[in-house]
């Protein structure tokens, strides 16, 4: 069978595939109507179909190459299986957001400013991707439609504040403000990676060479206090039990630490395992509370945003919901929801829950009396950040002596397990 864009239909071999199937993505060149050099990017079954599309829109194609070829080459090309390992970073989406905005802003159409931002992403499979947005866009399908066909690539909260754009007549702003939100939590989200960093690195280092000292180092020592047949002091003898079990049963131990980590994930997807995990998260000394402010933060500046650029109160939350990642404040958002379509205010509902405070309740409830929800809505987003991020801040620069210390109890008391029979044999030969 032919489609309509004069290319044969997907055989047999290919619907087996099902959505695993992506078509290739080809590069071109060719002249247009009024003898013009015309580059793009076209996606097409084959090199045949790609040039007879071309053809059908006035374009006269002199080169096509193909850019990727996935999954139909996988088996034999070393190069398409490495592009299966290949990932999109948020970064690279800020960058294309932001090119896309200026390209509008600067008043050029939909369809040519994604030609000009195919030609300059170099990711190869966000190339494929922007390819093939552009030919759902040029097929009539909206930019917001066409984007929601790769969920994995762009978000719930993306597609929607592109609706709202498109909708408004305001794309290129809320491309605009897509972008800087998305370079905000990127730049949020690599400070928080720098601060526990360095902690993380010297717990690690530091249980390493613990395991180390008392696994290998200390077992040949036991041996010299053995051979003396002399009665050890209590620590000695913890040490060296302690030591001959790790040297012994370090698999064991190994073989517990992955158990529980596999047991915790497989709880963790279960409803009730989740539910679990987030109390936690929320009810922990320290953590919980910048757990918390994180989570508002999170809050305020999603739905600011959203209502910002003409996204309606009740999916604006359902959007929210789905961002915040807690299962105990995404139900405290679901009956805020059902209060809202009752005829009640924000405020109201979210006041009745212990995980949103007072103060982040009081600012809600003065934009909506004052009508300017959205205002004090980023206004908790930048409060709840700039806390969560000082406590973090305090916390991991608390946390360097206190694994210091904990370090050097731990070699001190291995040191003095060491040295104490070694002083009792020094007062005994005296």
């Amino acid at each position: 069978m032919v489609s309509r864009f004069g290319c044969l239909a997907l055989g047999p071999d290919r619907a087996e595939l099902g959505s695993a199937y992506t078509m290739p993505v080809y590069e071109y060149s060719a002249f247009n109507r009024a003898g013009k050099n015309a580059t793009g990017i076209i996606d097409a079954d084959s090199v045949v179909a790609a040039r007879q599309r071309l053809r059908a829109t006035g374009i006269f194609p002199v080169e096509v190459k193909e850019t990727s070829s996935m999954p139909r080459d996988i088996a034999s090309s070393p190069a398409a299986l490495s592009t299966l390992f290949k990932r999109i970073r948020p970064g690279e989406i800020s960058a294309t957001t932001r090119q896309l905005s200026i390209l509008l802003g600067a008043g050029v159409t939909l369809v040519a400013s994604l030609d000009a931002l195919i030609a300059q992403v170099t990711n190869p499979l966000l190339k494929k991707i922007m390819a093939q947005v552009k030919e759902s866009v040029n097929e009539g399908n909206s930019l917001a439609s066409s984007l929601s066909q790769h969920p994995k690539v762009f978000s719930q909260i993306y597609i929607n504040m592109v609706r709202a754009g498109e909708a408004s007549g305001t794309l290129d702003l809320v491309l605009e403000r897509l972008a800087e939100f998305s370079e905000h939590q990127q730049a949020l989200r690599g400070r928080f990676k720098a601060a526990l960093a360095y902690p993380v690195f010297m717990f690690f280092v530091g249980t390493l060479v613990l395991f180390f000292l008392v696994a290998f180092i200390v077992p040949n020592i036991a041996k010299l206090f053995s051979d003396m047949n002399q009665a050890l002091p209590l620590p000695t003898i913890a040490l060296i039990g302690v030591s001959n079990f790790l040297k012994s049963f370090w698999w064991l131990v190994v073989l517990a630490l992955a158990c529980a980590v596999v047991t915790a994930r497989r709880l963790k997807r279960t409803p009730k395992g989740q539910n679990i995990f987030d109390l936690a998260k929320l009810r922990m000394p320290i953590i919980g509370d910048i757990n918390t402010k994180i989570a508002m933060a999170r809050f305020g500046t999603t739905l600011g945003s959203l209502l910002q650029n003409g996204v309606p109160l009740l999916s604006a939350l359902q959007i929210v919901r789905n961002v915040i990642s807690n299962t105990l404040i995404a139900g405290v958002l679901d009956s805020a929801m059902e209060e809202i379509q009752a005829g009640k205010d924000l405020a109201t509902p979210l006041g009745q829950s212990r995980w949103f405070p007072p103060m982040a309740i009081q600012m809600i409830s003065v934009g909506e009396q004052s009508g300017e929800l959205e205002g004090m809505l980023n206004k908790i987003g930048e409060i709840y950040e700039r806390e969560a991020e000082s406590q973090i801040m305090a916390m991991t620069s608390l946390l360097e002596p206190v694994m210091i210390l904990t370090m050097g109890l731990a070699v001190g008391f291995i040191v003095i397990s060491i040295l104490l029979p070694i002083f009792e044999m020094n007062q005994m030969i005296r």
